[in-house]
This record gives structure tokens, C-alpha cells and sequence, in this order.
């Protein structure tokens, strides 16, 4: 599936809608200041925002307020230094990082997931006695020291590599699946042979073509929406609706899969990052159990990120201004 990364068809300048733009931009921005106090939390001890508002944070929680404050501040400053920038325009910049980032984190879990099988192979068999004493061995045995140590360097390369490609890549991870899955089947049916990591390399990678596509999915239109009374709107009507409902169900729900989440060390999503999480099958599966939970974090961040580019698009529709895509003519 292409990619519409480059809003050169799309005019640059138009009349001022500072409230929406702001409200759109100061999303943005609270959403980036709370996932660096998520990280403040998370890896330096800090307090948390929580802690903050109930005054028992101390001096440390104005910095978590001052992360907030300064992000806010510099979504409004950028909107006001750019009046006449069209809503369209903003929708399209903001939906081309929401690629580069959805992208990337495809990029980084089909680079975990072929590595990370293989040493979960290699594991199982003990293939490694044959390179290397059992003392060296046992570093590929433990779920922190090749998180860190293998998996971080490879999700690096993903974002850089999502630097130089233009397309999202969602047919051939599904062709990946298909042919994991396939690989079971042979496997199991004509060698009598299975482990655990063939598996967990489906679900890996089935998680991640759910999630992480849906972003991209709401941009092209491609959710199931019950359209009873919808579908005989006018396009001035469904951008107010789209609008409306962009606020009130979509980004909503993000943030409380973001708020429950991530709120605090010991998070349904932080903990099983922090603790290198592995699942029961222990040595004979794969390492990535603490990266799946971290997925539903990026789903919701991704799919806010795509809901503020829908907002200033609905906006844009509802206001009549040229450049409305039809999404029946979109190419895939």
C-alpha cells in the first residue's frame, strides 16, 4: 500500500482557523510531552504527573508541569507564527510523520522477528555450542541481555531505514505471516516437528499488522463504519460528524488506552517493557512478549496522531475548502 507522504497537491495557505489548529497542534503536544514524562517515570524515578496534581510530588513534579506547559506553548506559538496555513495542508504533514513512524516500527519488528526466531532456534537445538563455549551461550538464554542488546540496535535500524522508504509495507508483512504459518503446517504435518518460537513469530507479527495498519486504515477510510443515516450526508455534514466524532470517541479512547496503560513503573504496557517480559514457554520461544505489549502503546499513539490529522481534514470539509480527497479514487 502506497504511502501519500508528499502534500505538494495540496494547497499550503488558507483562511485562518487558529482554534481548531491549536486545539489539533496543542493534542500533539500534550500527547509528546506525556510520553516523555512517561520516560521520566519510567527509566529516572520521577514522580509522575499524578503524584504532581495530588502534591506529592515535591520539586520534582514542576518538571513534569513544565514539560506540559512547554509543549503546549510551542504548538500555539507555531500555529500564531503560521496564520494562513491551510487545514488540509497541517492534516497532511501530520499524517506523513504518522507514516514515518508507523513504517519504522513495521520495519523494526520484521528485523526482531527474523533475527529473534533464529536465535530462539538456534537456542532450542543448541546450535550455539557449536560457535561457542556454554558460558557465551548462555547471553542468548537471557531475555535482558538480548533485549538490549539485540533487539534496541535493530528497532534503531528500523527507524533509520523508515528514513529511505516511501511505502508502508503491510502486503508483505501479511505475506511474512502467511508464510510462517505455512512454515508451521510443513512442519508440523510432514516433519512431525514444531517449537514454541514459530508461534510466537505469527502472533508477533498478526499483532503488529493489526495495530499498527489501523492508523493508516482510518486515513484511507478503510474502518467498518455504520453508515445508516452517514452515507446520505453531504460532505459539509460528515466533516462536522467526522469531527465530532474524532473527538469525542477516537481520541478519547486513545488516551485512556494511553492513561491505563502507561500510568506509572508498574503499567499493564511499562512493566512488561521494563522486566524484558518473556512468555511462559521460557527458552523455547521467542523473546518479544515485552515488545507486543508496548504495541497497544503504539496503536494508541499512532491512531491519535491519525485522529488529529482527521480532525483538521473534517474540519476542511466542513468548511467547504478545496482539496477534499475522495477516498473511492485512492490507489493501493
Amino acid at each position: 500500500m502506497t504511502s501519500v507522504s508528499d502534500p505538494t497537491d495540496i494547497a499550503r495557505t488558507g483562511e485562518p482557523a487558529l482554534a481548531i489548529r491549536i486545539f489539533g497542534w496543542g493534542m500533539l503536544g500534550v500527547l509528546a510531552a506525556f510520553l516523555i514524562n512517561n520516560i521520566l517515570v519510567v527509566a529516572y524515578g520521577f514522580p509522575g504527573t499524578s503524584a504532581f496534581l495530588s502534591g506529592a510530588a515535591g520539586p520534582a513534579g514542576w518538571v513534569h508541569a513544565g514539560v506540559f506547559v512547554a509543549a503546549v506553548a510551542l504548538a500555539a506559538i507555531y500555529v500564531l507564527r503560521t496564520p494562513y496555513q491551510a487545514l488540509r495542508w497541517d492534516a497532511r504533514r501530520i499524517h506523513s510523520f504518522n507514516c514515518y513512524l508507523i513504517r519504522s516500527v513495521f520495519w523494526a519488528v520484521l528485523l526482531v522477528g527474523i533475527v529473534d526466531a533464529t536465535i530462539a532456534f538456534m537456542r532450542v537445538e543448541q546450535l550455539f555450542l557449536y560457535f561457542m563455549d556454554e558460558e557465551a551461550a548462555r547471553f542468548f538464554a537471557r531475555a535482558r541481555q538480548v533485549g538490549p542488546n539485540i533487539h534496541v540496535p535493530l528497532i534503531v535500524a528500523g527507524f533509520v531505514i523508515g528514513l529511505f522508504t516511501r511505502t508502508l509495507g503491510f502486503q508483505w508483512l501479511a505475506l511474512l505471516i502467511v508464510m510462517a504459518e505455512l512454515l508451521i503446517v510443513i512442519s508440523r504435518f510432514v516433519f512431525s516437528y514444531e517449537q514454541a518460537l514459530m508461534g510466537d513469530l505469527v502472533r508477533y507479527w498478526y499483532a503488529a499488522l493489526f495495530l499498527f495498519a489501523s492508523a493508516y486504515t482510518l486515513f484511507d477510510e478503510g474502518h467498518v463504519r455504520v453508515d445508516v443515516l452517514y452515507a446520505g450526508f453531504g460532505r459539509t455534514t460528515k466533516g462536522f460528524v467526522n469531527a465530532a466524532g474524532s473527538i469525542l470517541l477516537g481520541m478519547s479512547t486513545a488516551w485512556v488506552i494511553l492513561a491505563v496503560g502507561l500510568n506509572g513503573r508498574q503499567s499493564i504496557i511499562n512493566s512488561p517493557i521494563t522486566n524484558f517480559e518473556v512468555t511462559q514457554t521460557g527458552g523455547t520461544g521467542m523473546f518479544v512478549k515485552y515488545q507486543m505489549a508496548a504495541f497497544l502503546g503504539i496503536f494508541a499513539v499512532t491512531m491519535l496522531i491519525q485522529f488529529v490529522s482527521y480532525l483538521l481534514e473534517a474540519v476542511a470539509d466542513y468548511r467547504d475548502e478545496p482539496g477534499h480527497r475522495d477516498h473511492n479514487a485512492v490507489t493501493t
